[in-house]
């Protein structure tokens, strides 16, 4: 039996390991290129997986690639892109690679706390400009002594964290499924919502997106924090309402912001975000190193073809 596999997009410059691994395993490998539903739907019909980066997988999608689709995997963590409950009814393995990029993302947020910090974007604007002062610059504080606060406390978060601590941080975690024992063991303090808002000099987003949690951060969040504090999100866009959060930076409710995510994920002129002078925003590349790229690509082949093997897959999202 000849197995299909059909990548619908990716961001990779080619695509010839995917090609040679599954051509070497005997499969047909296919990419769409496309994001795009009915284009989707019509090029799975046979296949026995679908690997997706940014395309919506749509029970429809799943209904065209027929009974002998076998599962779905997304090329990085978060797979709020894919009908998981659709693909359970269905026995579909959605697949996803929790492990990978976790140092490029918390170097990430490291280094958006460091640049609004220190104003690097602002006076590197201001010498370019031709200007040599320091300008509001002077407001600037250390960091040593800053309490960071962190909702969520997975892996990027604690690695963030690691990355903190020779800065001589105090350091807060909101996450409702680990203990204040787990979260002390790694040198945090276990903390409510509402409390690490008000303490924190830093609050930066470690967290997956869901329904429940959608614009946690909205205008009474925002209200909470310290006018001197400074917000970072590598997680996902959709966690901040951004409205609020521009009119909170635009107000001086918060000093500054730090976003590789907005909720459209894409930029948008009419968008008041991208109008403030304090928040740097960069175009969802946190998870990207050439290294981390490389292992996502082989693990996500590793999975695919451990599926088609019949063997159980490393990383299963909805067992």
């Amino acid at each position: 039996m000849r197995y299909k596999v059909v990548q619908t997009d990716h961001v990779y410059p080619d695509l010839d390991l995917e090609t040679r691994s599954f051509g070497g395993a005997g499969a047909e490998f296919v990419c769409l290129n496309s994001t795009d539903e009915d284009v989707i739907a019509e090029g799975v019909k046979g296949a026995s997986c679908i690997i997706t980066a940014y395309a919506v997988i749509t029970k429809r999608i799943m209904d065209s690639a027929g009974d002998g689709l076998r599962s779905v995997s997304k090329t990085g963590i978060g797979v709020n892109n894919i009908d998981i409950e659709a693909a359970t009814a269905r026995g579909v393995k959605v697949l996803n690679v929790p492990d990978y990029c976790i140092e490029e993302v918390s170097d990430h947020a490291v280094a958006l706390t460091m640049s609004l910090l220190r104003f690097i974007p602002y006076l590197n604007a201001r010498v370019k400009g031709g200007d040599w002062s320091t300008g509001d610059a002077t407001a600037m504080e250390r960091l040593h002594g800053k309490t960071i606060g962190m909702l969520g406390y997975g892996r990027i978060a604690r690695l963030f964290h690691d990355k903190m601590k020779p800065w001589g941080v105090e350091a807060l975690a909101y996450d409702p499924f680990l203990t204040e024992e787990q979260i002390a063991e790694c040198g945090a303090r276990k903390a409510e919502f509402e409390e690490l808002l008000k303490a924190s000099d830093i609050v930066s987003l470690h967290l997956p997106l869901t329904k429940e949690n959608e614009h946690m951060i909205d205008a009474k969040a925002l209200s909470l924090m310290k006018p001197t504090a400074f917000i970072i999100n590598c997680s996902r866009g959709p966690l901040i309402d951004e409205k609020a959060l521009a009119e909170a930076l635009q107000a001086g409710t918060i000093a500054g912001a730090g976003l590789d995510v907005v909720e459209t994920d894409s930029y948008d002129s009419g968008n008041p975000i991208f109008s403030c002078g304090n928040a740097i925003i960069t175009p969802h590349i946190a998870f990207h190193s050439l290294q981390a790229t490389q292992e996502l690509r082989e693990k996500v082949i590793a999975d695919v073809l451990r599926v088609l093997a019949g063997e159980e897959p490393k990383n299963q999202v909805n067992k």
